[in-house]
């Protein structure tokens, strides 16, 4: 470590001002940050200084993420080898996997990161963090056979006009990761949907029985429901066995790549509380709003299949424990007071069923709920503070 602490404090004075190479200063500025803890302190003044920064966050929440990964990693080859009937070792599956996973991850952060080195380099402002955890949450909030040409286009519109014409990390008001999920859904909507996108298709590796297999018919759980012409769905998975409550919260199921297994996700979710880095207010009444909701559903709703679907299988089955842990917990996009976080998360969840049950056109539905409530939090903080204003006044005139 020292040895390359050295090497960059040897070439660094080439990047900085009057330098041969000064024009590409934020681009080493933002390796240099990367590789090591910034060494500038405060000169003068009053601070309060703590130990988390924006780098420390986003690698806590990249770390809390890699449960989900590697679950979907191993996910997405036990899907190609149980549709095609080859049984092959878990380091096998895992595999396969993970080399069919990868490439979403390098196109990813490849263009992502691509835009924010060269719009920092134009407007010469630091290189900021926040697409560390966007360039992880893209691969695994789409379905695995989503071409590679598309997650890339789609990541740099969301990069450019989700974030960057906002004015960057921090101040963007949609939450970046589902912005490119949902530029994919209404641009490709045959690659987002369906029966045939959520199992791996191609054998680059030559790991399973051929380069090239058949697509599957294997719906999702939630796609199930949403097509089924009767209230009571039996729920299978790609080879027609049986899909029960406990498949969806372990995971081993169709579905986006780290949207299908609740447990890797209440992993994560754990360490982000645990080190605060999210809000269990947040977090907990997206799952009370969504369960409330659809026991609401259950009881009153039309005679549909989405409407009687159990209230617990909503909460292990598509993405909503995903958007509910990683997505509405997004610090910058969510509400910020206290009161204002319980109000957030309750309608997104709630939304999100409304969605599920209302309109079969959407059957996940967890994406359009929190991209809605993204718009509306300043205007829940707005109210909550303005209560709290006149509730203060009324005390301060009884006194």
């Amino acid at each position: 470590m020292n040895a390359l602490k050295n090497l960059v404090d040897k070439v660094k004075p080439h990047f900085e001002k009057g330098g041969k190479l000064e024009k590409f200063h934020s681009v080493f500025d933002g390796f240099e940050t990367f590789l090591f803890v910034p060494n500038t302190t405060s000169k003068r003044g009053t601070h309060i200084h703590d130990a988390i920064d924006s780098k420390r966050t986003m690698v806590m929440v990249i770390i809390a993420l890699i449960p989900a990964l590697l679950f979907g990693m191993y996910n997405t080859g036990y899907q190609h080898f149980l549709a095609i009937g080859q049984q092959v070792s878990f380091l096998d599956t895992f595999i396969f996997g993970a080399l069919a996973v990868l490439p979403l991850i390098v196109v990813a952060y490849g263009v992502g990161l691509g835009i924010e080195f060269i719009v920092a380099q134009i407007k010469g402002h630091e290189i900021q963090e926040g697409f560390l955890v966007s360039g992880m949450l893209i691969p695994l909030i789409v379905p695995i056979d989503t071409p590679l040409w598309m997650v890339g286009v789609a990541t740099a519109f969301a990069v450019v006009f989700a974030k960057e014409v906002f004015g960057g990390t921090g101040m963007n008001i949609f939450n970046v990761a589902l912005v490119t999920r949902a530029f994919l859904f209404f641009a490709y909507p045959t690659y987002m949907s369906g029966d045939v996108v959520w199992v791996r298709t191609s054998d680059t590796f030559g790991l399973g029985a051929g380069n090239v297999v058949d697509a599957y018919a294997g719906a999702t759980p939630l796609g199930q429901v949403a097509t089924s012409a009767t209230t009571d769905v039996n729920l299978v998975n790609i080879i027609k066995e049986p899909i029960s409550f406990i498949d969806g919260f372990i995971g081993l199921i169709p579905g986006s790549v780290g949207e299908t297994s609740t447990l890797a996700i209440l992993i994560g979710a754990a360490l982000l509380l645990i080190t605060r880095i999210a809000s269990w207010k947040t977090m907990f009444s997206v799952f009370a709003g969504g369960a409330l909701m659809a026991l609401v559903f259950n009881t009153w709703g039309p005679d549909t299949a989405a409407a009687h679907f159990p209230w617990y299988n909503h909460l292990v089955f598509g993405g909503f424990a995903f958007g509910a842990v990683f997505m509405a917990t997004d610090p910058v996009t969510s509400a910020r007071t206290e009161t204002g976080k319980w109000i957030y998360g309750a309608l997104i969840g709630a939304m999100a069923i409304i969605i599920r049950v209302l309109n079969p056109g959407y059957p996940e539905g967890m994406m359009l709920a929190i991209l809605l409530l993204n718009i509306f939090a300043p205007l829940i903080d707005y109210y909550v503070v303005e209560a709290n204003i006149k509730s203060r006044l009324k005390r301060a005139k009884t006194n």
